[in-house]
Formats: structure tokens, C-alpha cells, sequence
């Protein structure tokens, strides 16, 4: 039997941007999708702090070093800029992997930069 794990996540990051006419996906500051470890196309959640959506979508890179969180095309809907977001990766594993798996999390302050991995 598997179950389904955090396996890492960005945590409360801010929107910088949201493209309504972009294909869609989310954009991530490829230092942050880095240091948590998440990949280019990695399916992701997206839960909206400030006004509690939840949507699921694909990462896409975003420029280093820039800060980046962009919604794309119909997210775009579900969020603003100055909206704070966690974004979380998951991991199927059996159970016993799962007693000795410890998630990566990655906190931001206000402008997207890193200030812990853990």
C-alpha cells in the first residue's frame, strides 16, 4: 500500500504576477523551485492564503534570482499579486518509507527570498 506525502514546498510565498492569457501552470524563481528540490513540469498545489483557493497545475521556471510567483492562464483568476501562496509537491511511498521521510520546506519573506530550508 502507498499513501501520499508533503514531499517539499515553498511556503508562503507572494504572487508577483498573473497572466490570464498565458497557456497555464505556475512560474517559479528557478532558485526556489531549487532549493525545494521541485522540477520543471512537476505537477503542484497551489493554496491561495489570502483567499483560500486551492488549484493544481504544472511548474514551469521562472528567471533566477528574480522573485518570480506568476499564475498563468485560467490560475490567473484564482489569485493577485500580493497574494500570499504555498506551493506543495507531493510523493507516493509506502508506508514504511513514509515513517522515516522528512518534506523539504522552503520559507520566503515578502520579496521571495529565501530566508530558511529546512
Amino acid at each position: 500500500m502507498n499513501v501520499s506525502l508533503m514531499r517539499t514546498k515553498i511556503h508562503r510565498a507572494t504572487i508577483t504576477e498573473a497572466d490570464l492569457n498565458y497557456e497555464g501552470s505556475l512560474t517559479v524563481d528557478e532558485d526556489l523551485m531549487d532549493a525545494a528540490g521541485m522540477l520543471d513540469f512537476e505537477k503542484v498545489h497551489v493554496v491561495n492564503i489570502t483567499n483560500g483557493s486551492r488549484l493544481v497545475t504544472y511548474l514551469i521556471k521562472g528567471e533566477r534570482g528574480s522573485g518570480i510567483i506568476c499564475l498563468n492562464g485560467a490560475a490567473a483568476r484564482l489569485g493577485h499579486r500580493g497574494d500570499k501562496v504555498i506551493v506543495i509537491a507531493y510523493a507516493d511511498m509506502t508506508i514504511e518509507e513514509a515513517k522515516n521521510f522528512s518534506p523539504r520546506v522552503v520559507w520566503v519573506d515578502d520579496n521571495n527570498k529565501m530566508t530558511k530550508v529546512k
